[in-house]
């Protein structure tokens, strides 16, 4: 498997960029984002890399960081998602967007990636919560949403009537990240 490559950038022609690996020409297709990243032709770059190996073809995918190489690998493990739509949403995306718009279940936000329709979002929703990693400040994004769903969920549980310390006990065990409606029906269920 070719994981990684250094080289010279000998072409660019979005979505494919070709690299000289000591005199070996390597295309590879890219993301828009890492492509708009790529150095001058003639310059060095380095490019993480995924073989895909088809009926009809090997297709090289190089990506600018390793976490977009992860997000692609778990991109085409979801049912219905190839390599090309995978590359398109990593396009329209960063992997860090992906995972806040997954975490966040933005079914429109996904969408707007070229080829993924509402149910097409749906099943990346449901097949990829919790397996895409963020980093930086996406982690403090992740973490505010999630403390901002649970207050949410506490004060549908004080608006039932419930005491705050009542809600507060039903919630400490809701998975962060639930949705409102999930996460009062866990409450509701706690309380029993």
């Amino acid at each position: 498997m070719i994981s990684r490559l250094r080289g010279i950038v000998l072409e660019k022609n979005p979505p494919i960029v070709v690299l000289d690996v000591h005199g070996v020409g390597y295309e590879a297709q890219v993301s828009m984002q890492t492509f708009y990243n790529l150095p001058a032709v003639g310059e060095e770059t380095a490019l993480y890399t995924q073989l895909v190996i088809r009926e009809d073809a090997h297709l090289l995918f190089g990506f600018g960081s390793r976490e977009e190489r992860e997000t692609f690998r778990a991109l085409i493990k979801v049912s219905g998602i190839g390599a090309k739509s995978a590359l398109g949403i990593l396009s329209s995306l960063s992997s860090d967007e992906l995972a806040a718009a997954i975490a966040s279940e933005d079914i429109k936000r996904l969408t707007a990636a070229p080829g993924i329709g509402k149910k097409t979002a749906e099943r990346l929703v449901l097949e990829l919560r919790g397996k895409l990693a963020a980093s930086g400040d996406s982690l403090g994004l992740y973490a505010a949403e999630a403390a901002s769903a649970n207050e949410d969920i506490i004060n549908t549980l004080l608006a039932l009537g419930y005491t705050d310390k009542e809600a507060r006990s039903a919630c400490k065990d809701i998975p962060a990240g639930t949705d409102i409606s999930e996460g009062v029906r866990l409450a509701l269920k706690n309380m029993l």
